[in-house]
């Protein structure tokens, strides 16, 4: 049983990102290693920039100079990686690679948690996690893709919109 795959910091020279990811991607299809090397990521933002007076979507690397791999870290592994043109090494003391945290993982948006929704629009739900732990509030607003709900919740004789992130809310058992 081969160990899980964890997420792995490459450094390649800067501007080659893309070339590395896709040099990789093609090595490790031609030699069938897919279950060593299962995914290879260069996190990108859009941005709006103005240019001219001019408004035009751009998409930006977050980390320049950098390639996030998720690999199961084997001897093989590590050379097919290591050995891409336009690889400088792995992130890590002496070139030893360092797997991510999980925290480091969800901060940095890499892996989508696939979160289950059992409540919806017009719904009660308990605040579960957060400043507003405990308070009960119906839902208003729903976005599943943003990972975000907007929650009525009565403070101090107020109604007050708050938004929330879809696991901080359950929905009230009847």
């Amino acid at each position: 049983m081969p160990e899980e795959a964890k997420w792995y910091v490459v450094h390649t020279y800067s501007g080659y990102e893309n070339k590395v990811a896709s040099n990789l991607e093609k090595t490790v299809e031609n030699r069938h290693l897919q279950d060593l090397i299962q995914e290879i990521c260069v996190p990108t933002e859009t941005v709006i920039e103005i240019k001219d007076n001019k408004k035009r979507e751009v998409e930006r690397k977050i980390f320049p100079g950098y390639v996030l791999v998720k690999m199961v870290l084997t001897d093989e592994s590590w050379y097919v990686v290591r050995n891409i043109r336009g690889c400088t090494g792995f992130v890590g003391p002496s070139s030893k690679p360092i797997p991510l945290s999980e925290e480091e993982i969800s901060r940095l948006g890499v892996e989508k948690k696939e979160v289950e929704v059992f409540y919806d629009v017009g719904d009660m739900v308990n605040i579960i996690d957060g400043p507003l732990d405990g308070f009960t509030g119906i839902v208003e607003e729903l976005d599943v893709e943003k990972n975000c709900v907007r929650v009525i919740v009565s403070m101090f004789g107020r109604e007050t919109p708050v938004e929330l992130e879809l696991d901080q809310a359950e929905a009230v058992q009847s």
